[in-house]
Parts: structure tokens; sequence; C-alpha cells
């Protein structure tokens, strides 16, 4: 006689029950004296909920501080890779998935919202990750990291914030230099905090703490410092270039690269200064004279550690915003040898990246598609116009800021190219001279709004 299947009813209350019976569990499980045995039995039990499997969320509201970056690092590190989909594009499986799972992380957008068990999870492992989250990795000591940058104007002495804790340094001796106008090198400090030193596995936190700081710092140092301000490229460019100057020209094929040895990367404390202070000048004065290839190597304006803390001491949100700009901002000025286009596309970009991203959305009803259309107020091209108008008041040049956003509308639509990029560019000729005034006074306007914006971003 076969055993007669159960019905829904008694099939409900009998996982109503098993859960009830997993939430006792895990609530008495810290005064269990066998946790792996009896986490192993609230898995099992969990397993006979079939797809109904209770998910915990393992990320504590105590993290919210801590950069996703960090977290996703310390995972890896700890828990494994590479990682494995399986059904869900937006849940990743660390290790690997099912048996081997050991937690799973789901993403609303670039954000993990939840890490859940897996069949192979280690509460004993997951409470020692715990620990390092909420001791060396959110409260560790303050370091310093050190990093090459690279300036047009030559640097050969030092400059050092007292209150942000910035300094900069010449590059030593031994390195590699070139003369003004290109790439010099010079030492870049900064404070991080140590999540952990070599060789312990919480050493890549602090690594990246360290590349992270200051590819944003040298960011911020292009659009306050004179000269343009760079950093390295982590996907190097290769191209041909003649490699032998003063004689009969040696055309290779080369890769972009840099090396100097500067020290170790992670210190104490900042380094002793080296050669003469650079000189100040007052910060109005700076961005009106301190420009061009004159002679004087790297000056600084007076207000530098001021600016440097007002980013510092930016909330999250709107520091991210800064960033998104100054990216764009030294996107534009790596983009100008290959395209003028996008270089001024990247200026425009930087600008929209600070405008209020508040505004409010009416729907109108279009009598020839018969249907209602929605559009944003402000406008795209309004926020750009106001924008400017707030941090580099000129009311006369209204109508002048409305055609520098249509140039970058058409750019970016695919229907036009700047002259230059068609190979158009003749003389003084009004269609590309035209063009290049609107460019080169769009560098001027951003990198003046984008200052003031630091001094009252709301």
């Amino acid at each position: 006689m076969t055993e007669k299947p159960m019905r829904p009813n008694k099939q409900r209350a009998g996982k109503a029950e098993l859960r009830e019976w997993i939430r006792a569990a895990e609530a008495i499980r810290p005064t269990c004296l066998n946790p792996a045995d009896f986490d192993a039995l609230i898995r099992h039990q969990k397993l006979r909920l079939g797809d109904e499997i209770m998910a915990e969320n393992l990320l504590r509201d105590s993290w919210a501080d801590l950069d996703q970056a960090d977290l996703r690092l310390l995972l890896q590190e700890q828990i494994g890779r590479p990682g494995q989909y399986d059904g869900d594009e937006n849940v990743i499986h660390l290790p690997l998935a099912r048996e081997q799972c050991r937690v799973s992380l789901t993403y609303k957008g670039a954000k993990i919202v939840a890490i859940e068990p897996g069949l192979a999870f280690d509460r004993q492992e997951w409470d020692r990750i715990c620990a390092e989250i909420e001791g060396p990795i959110m409260k560790g000591p303050l370091r310093v990291g050190r990093d090459i940058s690279f300036n047009t104007k030559g640097v050969e002495g030092w400059w050092r914030g007292e209150r942000s804790g910035v300094q900069i340094l010449p590059a030593p001796e031994s390195a590699p230099r070139a003369n003004e106008g290109a790439d010099n090198p010079f030492i870049l400090e900064f404070p991080i905090r140590d999540a952990g030193r070599w060789p312990t596995t919480n050493y890549p936190i602090t690594n990246q703490r360290r590349r992270r700081e200051h590819q944003k710092l040298t960011l911020l140092l292009n659009l306050l410092l004179a000269g343009t301000t760079k950093f390295l490229r982590e996907r190097p460019r290769h191209f041909w270039a003649n490699v032998r100057f003063g004689g009969e020209s040696k055309i290779e094929w080369v890769q972009e690269w840099y090396f100097a040895d500067f020290g170790q990367i992670v210190v104490q404390e900042l380094s002793a200064q080296v050669g003469e202070k650079l000189g100040e000048i007052e910060s109005e004065k700076y961005y009106k004279e301190a420009i061009g290839l004159d002679g004087r190597g790297l000056l600084v304006p007076d207000d530098f550690d001021e600016s440097i803390c007002r980013y510092q001491s930016l909330p999250a949100a709107l520091q991210a915003k800064f960033d998104r700009a100054a990216y764009w901002l030294s996107m534009a000025s790596r983009q100008w040898e290959d395209s003028m286009s996008a270089s001024y596309a990247s200026l425009v970009s930087a600008a929209e990246a600070l405008t209020p991203e508040d505004g409010t959305k009416h729907s109108v009803y279009c009598d020839k598609c018969k249907e209602n259309r929605t559009h944003d107020v402000p406008g795209a091209t309004e926020k750009f116009r106001s924008f400017f108008e707030k941090y580099t008041p000129d009311p006369g040049l209204r109508e002048r800021r409305s055609k520098m956003y249509g140039l970058r509308s058409k750019i970016l639509h695919g229907s036009d190219l700047m002259q230059l990029d068609q190979g158009r560019a003749i003389g003084w000729d009004p269609p590309w001279w035209n063009e290049q005034e609107m460019n080169t006074e769009l560098w001027g306007l951003m990198r003046t709004a984008a200052r003031n914006w630091l001094k009252d971003p709301t």
C-alpha cells in the first residue's frame, strides 16, 4: 500500500514549524558547546525547506562606513575566489556555487545589499571575519601611504599640509626625470587607515586603500595645482616611439611605464623634508599667474592645505560627486591627444557630475504623438547653465553656455565631430577657431567652478 502524499495545508504547517525551529536554534546558538555540529544541523534543517531556504543577511549595519571594495577584497582573501554565478546575475557565490558555496553576495546596482550563508558556510570562520572587520579593518591605526605622481612643472622642493596630512616631496636623485613640460615625477604622501601590514592577509586592503587614495588625491591636485597632475594609468598604452634623439632616429614599439625606487609604500609618519619649501602665491593671483612653462617649477596656492581639507571633510556622497568630476577633468586632458571631441565631452561631463541630482518630471500630452510624454525640470541644458551661473557668474554668457552644451550633445549623440578631428582645422577659419575658443573657455570655467564648488557644495 502506497503512502498518501501530504496535503498542502499540512505541508505548509510543517514548513512553518521548521522555520520556528530554525529561528529558535539560531537564537540559542551562542550558548551551544559544539557550535560546528550545531551549525551543520541548522543547515540540514534549512535544506529540508527545499526552495524556501531561509536567508540570513550577515551584512551588519555597523559596517555602513566600510568601503565596499575593502569588504569585497576581504571576502576574496578570506573566503576564496574566483566566485561563480548560478542563475541570478545579481548574486555571486564564493568561492563557488551550490555545495561549495560558503557565502553568497547579492548586489543592487554597484552595492552589496546582502551576504547570505551558503551550504558550506562556517559560522566560526565568519565570526573571525567579523572580528577582523570591526577591529583592524575599521579601527586600525592611521599610517602614511606613498606613491609617485607627475606634474608638467618640475618639483624640486617640498610642501606639507599641517591639517590635511598631505605632503609633496621631490623624486629621489636616482629617479628618471625630464624637462619642464613633460610628466615630471614627485612623491605624494597622505594619511590612510592601516588594515594590516605585510605579510598579513589584510595587507591587500591596506594597499588597495593606498592606491585608491593616491588616485583620488592626484585627481584633486590636478584641479588645485598649476600644470597637469596625473598618476600612471593602470592600463598602460603601447605605441611607436623614437627612442633615440640627437642623431639617427630609432623607432621602437614601446609600453608606457615608469619606475623609481622611492622607498616603502606605507610608513609610520610623514618622511623628512628634502630641499627647499615650494613657493606659495596668494590663491587669486596663483590661478592667473602660475600658468604656462615659466621655468620656476611647481608653486602652490596659499590656501592649498585648506582646499585639501575641504575635500577630505566632504560627506561621502558629495566626495563621490567631486571624484567623478575630477576624473572627467583628468580624462579631458588625457583624451586631448587622441580626440578633441572626446576631450570636450569629458569637460561637460565634469560639470554635469557636480550639478544637482534633484528635479521633477513633468508629464505633457503631445498632440502629434497622441500620448503623454515626460521631461525633466530643469532639463540638462538648464542644469549646465545654472551650475556655471552659480560658480562662475557672468549673466552675459548664458547664450554662450547653451552653445557649449549644444556642441556636447551633437558629439555624444553622433551627429557631429569637432573640426580638428575631421582634419578640417585650417588657419583661423571660423568653424575651427570658434570650437577652439569654446574649448579653451570651457577648460577655464570648469576648473574655476570646481574649485568654487569645493567652498560651497550645497
